[in-house]
């Protein structure tokens, strides 16, 4: 079975950083995979927010320029998403998710799920 475990999520003040890890060791060919993180916040759908193929090639949402990085390490099957200068709109659920598609990264892109992780900034 697949798991994505997804882990980094606490509560932060704006401003401050974060980086999420993305356990993906049960995920064959981890390595051969596109990768994504996608977020939802409260009472709105999910978005992505960053994705990383597998030559490296990434994306990132507009909201998420300038202020997070997307990296994998594929020797341990390992995604993260370091988020610095979080603002209270980055409040969410963030979850890791496999990419079926790469062109159009809508919710019908992804194709393993995570169970998510809660990223809460507040004062």
């Amino acid at each position: 079975e697949v798991q994505l475990v997804e882990s980094g999520g606490a509560l932060v003040q704006p401003g401050g950083s974060l980086r999420l890890s993305c356990d993906a060791s049960t995920l064959n060919r981890f390595n051969w995979r596109d990768m994504a993180w996608v977020r939802q916040a409260p009472g709105k759908e999910k978005e992505w927010v960053s994705a990383i193929r597998l030559n490296g090639d990434v994306r990132y949402a507009d909201s998420a320029k300038g202020r997070f990085t997307i990296s994998r390490d594929n020797d341990k099957s390992i995604l993260y998403l370091q988020m610095n200068n979080l603002e209270t709109e980055d409040t969410g659920v963030y979850y890791c998710a496999t990419v079926r598609q790469w062109v159009d990264l809508r919710p019908s892109a992804f194709g393993y799920w995570g169970q998510g992780t809660q990223v809460t900034v507040s004062e």
